[in-house]
């Protein structure tokens, strides 16, 4: 299994990078019309967003728009290995510190927020809701730490049409995504 992802992520990795800037742009725009409108249904729910780094699609007039809307947003905080994620209070134009793996996470002086819904990044997504992260599962335990806590938290991957494959490979302890927003579609995950 564990080569099968690999192999996968690899592929994923290369398929990205080859979309081209223009369409980028175009993609990010367009997430941030189709969560605005996804979102509008559940007003001042608190969301955590991610910070985009490397070829990620870019979050940024996603946060943008669901802040101007009204939405408290934060931001994941990596605690530890093994450990599900923390989120801090995060508007635009925050200060933030740089970690490892270029992530930037908000000030250890905000506070923590429990979100309603999470925006998570990935490299593939199947229409089952399985999707291939960068394999430190990360999401999968705070996914599976939330939904624990009977919050009714919504997991929505970001993604590029292009992510999109047959089938992802996964593992008892992968949490699925409930949603998937591309820059065309809005994908209910069916299970």
């Amino acid at each position: 299994m564990s080569d099968a992802k690999s192999e996968l992520r690899a592929a994923m990795r290369a398929r990205r990078s080859a979309i081209p800037a223009g369409e980028r742009a175009a993609a990010a725009a367009a997430i941030a019309e189709r969560a605005l409108a996804h979102l509008a249904a559940q007003p001042g729910a608190a969301v955590a967003g991610f910070l985009s780094i490397g070829e990620e699609i870019d979050t940024g007039p996603t946060l943008s728009a669901l802040a101007a809307a009204g939405h408290p947003l934060c931001l994941p905080v990596m605690q530890g290995k093994a450990t599900p994620l923390l989120f801090r209070a995060w508007a635009p134009g925050d200060a933030v510190t740089e970690r490892m793996w270029g992530i930037r996470e908000p000030l250890a002086t905000k506070p923590a927020v429990v979100p309603d819904v999470l925006l998570v990044p990935l490299l593939a997504f199947d229409r089952a809701g399985w999707r291939l992260g960068y394999g430190g599962g990360f999401y999968d335990r705070t996914l599976r730490f939330l939904r624990q806590q009977e919050r009714g938290v919504v997991a929505m991957g970001l993604a590029f049409d292009a992510q999109e494959v047959d089938a992802v490979p996964h593992l008892d302890y992968d949490e699925p995504l409930d949603w998937v927003l591309t820059p065309t579609r809005l994908v209910h995950c069916t299970r």
